[in-house]
């Protein structure tokens, strides 16, 4: 479903009415149609399958490369990310991990960043985005575990209430071997080592 351009158009500037202002005034006139068509942009991904990105696979023995099969786990790290807290409609962004142990498929490195795309592209938080993007590659591929962790700064703190500039939010959320805590650490260690 796409967003309603008019109808978001049409409650903004009702919303720049309703806090005093003048939508019709020069540096406003515009503002309903740019937010209209920023929200079209920010919420693409509802309604959107976020498990169409991975549904190309590569057999890891019979594929291209079956000479080079995957002993450990597949990371894509430092995936940059936005989307929009559903509680105060403030963006938040960071950096996303995602890692999973594949079993007979793998997927081009490309797709993983598209799930996290299209799952960000909705009203979020943090939390269900994590497991969301855990559960979207657990259930598509064949992983026997996915581990996803999220460092995100929320608007929502730095701009409002305690305005905690410098503070981030770090999420995880893990399936299959990953949901133990040893078996994870090595994968946690990685995300923060720089060559």
């Amino acid at each position: 479903m796409a967003v309603d351009r008019e109808r978001v158009a049409a409650l903004v500037r009702e919303m720049l009415e309703a806090i005093g202002e003048d939508p019709d005034r020069p540096g406003l006139r515009q503002t309903p149609t740019r937010v209209a068509e920023s929200w079209s942009e920010f919420f693409g991904g509802v309604g959107q399958d976020a498990a169409a990105p991975l549904q190309h696979t590569i057999s890891v023995t019979r594929g291209p490369a079956p000479d080079t099969l995957p002993s450990g786990a597949v990371m894509l790290r430092d995936i940059a990310f936005r989307s929009m807290c559903e509680h105060h409609l403030l963006p938040f962004r960071g950096r996303a991990h995602v890692a999973y142990l594949p079993g007979e498929e793998v997927v081009g490195l490309g797709a993983l960043p598209r799930v996290i795309d299209i799952l960000a592209a909705r009203p979020q938080v943090q939390e269900r985005l994590g497991e969301q993007v855990a559960d979207t590659v657990a259930s598509a591929l064949d992983a026997r575990g996915v581990l996803v962790v999220l460092d995100a700064v929320h608007e929502c703190v730095t701009m409002r209430g305690g305005r905690q500039l410098d503070a981030s939010t770090v999420t995880i959320a893990a399936r299959g071997v990953y949901t133990d805590a040893a078996a994870r650490s090595e994968l946690v260690a990685l995300i923060g080592a720089r060559a």
